[in-house]
């Protein structure tokens, strides 16, 4: 018996059907059949039953009428989970434009946020900027990062003000500088006085 070689054509037809053959031999669909009255489901732990549940506080409840108002501030911002609105006075008697205003708002919105604290600052006026702080969680960083900027004097949320250790109240400051202000007022409108008057 001899041996004979293929033409090429019927080579190329085998070649392509047996390799057609495993293609489709992986497509194959797999049957899941309707009679699943056997089957037990036993796959969700105890995460998955957690998973999307608002955690519980995990601080015991205070007795409230034992407390002095500070006290109980400090008590409801630990329990505070939504945004914070607060305002951030800068340094009196400095003169700014509104745009330097904005340029601070900015740069100090971009800084934290690099540091993953939520927060935005916004212009107010001259002397002011209003901030909206994402989570109360982050007051600590965002605290630490203002009263570290020159510019900046003293943040105030609600009733409760932070400003630098040493730092006077912000009414005193004000009154001290419109003192000064009146004081050198006077000495210019006597000075004015002195010159206008004259011999009768």
């Amino acid at each position: 018996m001899t041996f004979k070689p293929l033409p090429t054509l019927l080579l190329f037809l085998l070649l392509a059907s047996s390799i057609s053959h495993f293609v489709l031999a992986g497509k194959r669909k797999v049957h899941i059949t309707d009679d699943l009255d056997d089957v037990f489901d036993n796959e969700e732990d105890d995460a998955w039953k957690e998973w999307g549940k608002k955690p519980e506080p995990s601080f015991p409840p205070s007795d409230i009428t034992k407390m002095d108002p500070s006290q109980m501030q400090e008590e409801m911002m630990k329990r505070h989970t939504g945004p914070v609105i607060g305002f951030v006075k800068l340094r009196f008697g400095v003169r700014r434009t509104p745009d330097m205003v904005a340029e601070f708002a900015m740069k100090w919105t971009y800084v934290l946020r690099t540091g993953a604290v939520g927060v935005r600052f916004m212009g107010v006026d001259p002397n002011t900027l209003m901030f909206n702080l994402e989570s109360i969680k982050d007051l600590e960083e965002l605290k630490e990062y203002v009263l570290d900027q020159p510019e900046a004097y003293e943040i105030k949320m609600g009733d409760q003000f932070f400003r630098r250790p040493g730092d006077p109240p912000l009414d005193e400051v004000i009154e001290k500088l419109n003192s000064e202000k009146t004081k050198a007022d006077n000495t210019h409108t006597e000075e004015i006085d002195r010159n206008d008057k004259t011999e009768l």
